[in-house]
């Protein structure tokens, strides 16, 4: 019979025990909060904690580059790859940027967490039946309160190191709310806990925040146009992971 390494032992008996108290007070203190402040401003600081607990338990070393290139106080569409599940805590921890994502609906379900999202003013989307009118009805809300919105074009986490090819979807929102795209690529995330493995290794990861792209203005975007968009920041985060992850200089994989 094998013996499970030792991060393993790690991650069952100490790290999920750890992240759960620190979701359980902190998840706690912002569906609290949100009685008094509904745009979700203090729940946003209850998540960017909770992040920094995760990372520095695990020991998640993170390098950010390029934020000069984003301006404090401007409402964006940050796009990013999705490695592993340790990258919603990099980009919140990272971010100084009061952040809203899209999750799956299923998360929703889940007790404190799914309950912090929900008050917490986060997207949720049913991957059979996606409401698009909907989503967009609720996104122009957030805008409206100078929020940014995070999003995985992935649509899901990436079984081996490659970066997908990107979902057409969410950017045709962001051409329909005219809102500016940054691109993010997370780069040693997969090293801490990659897809379908319940072990986390301490690691160094990079965040590389991208030049913002303006969507272009059209007054009935296709899909086609919405597809042109993410092959375009596809492109530029691919790069980034293709070259200082997997080592590779070649044709970019797209699926």
């Amino acid at each position: 019979m094998r013996i499970p390494p030792y991060h393993w032992w790690r991650t069952v008996f100490f790290l999920i025990p750890a992240i759960a108290i620190y979701t359980i007070v902190l998840g706690s203190a912002s569906i609290v909060s949100s009685l008094i402040d509904r745009r979700g401003y203090f729940a946003h600081r209850c998540a960017r904690v909770w992040s920094w607990l995760i990372l520095k338990t695990t020991g998640v070393r993170v390098t950010v580059e390029g934020l000069d290139r984003i301006t404090p106080g401007t409402t964006y569409v940050f796009v990013s790859n999705h490695q592993s599940i340790y990258d919603t805590p990099v980009v919140f921890a990272s971010l100084p940027y009061q952040l809203r994502i899209i999750a799956k609906a299923s998360l929703g379900r889940f007790p404190v967490l799914g309950w912090h999202l929900r008050r917490g003013g986060h997207l949720f989307v049913d991957r059979i039946r996606p409401d698009r009118l909907g989503i967009l009805r609720r996104w122009r809300a957030l805008v409206s309160d100078g929020l940014s919105l995070i999003i995985y074009a992935e649509g899901t986490r990436s079984p081996d190191g490659h970066v997908a090819r990107f979902k057409a979807g969410s950017f045709l929102l962001a051409i329909q709310a005219a809102l500016p795209i940054v691109p993010l690529a997370i780069v040693g995330t997969r090293r801490v806990m990659p897809k379908g493995r319940l072990r986390t290794e301490p690691a160094d990861v990079r965040l590389i925040v991208h030049t913002p792209i303006q969507p272009p203005v059209l007054e009935r975007p296709t899909v086609r146009d919405a597809v042109a968009l993410a092959d375009r920041v596809h492109a530029i985060v691919a790069n980034d992971v293709e070259t200082l992850q997997n080592g590779k200089t070649t044709e970019l994989q797209k699926g």
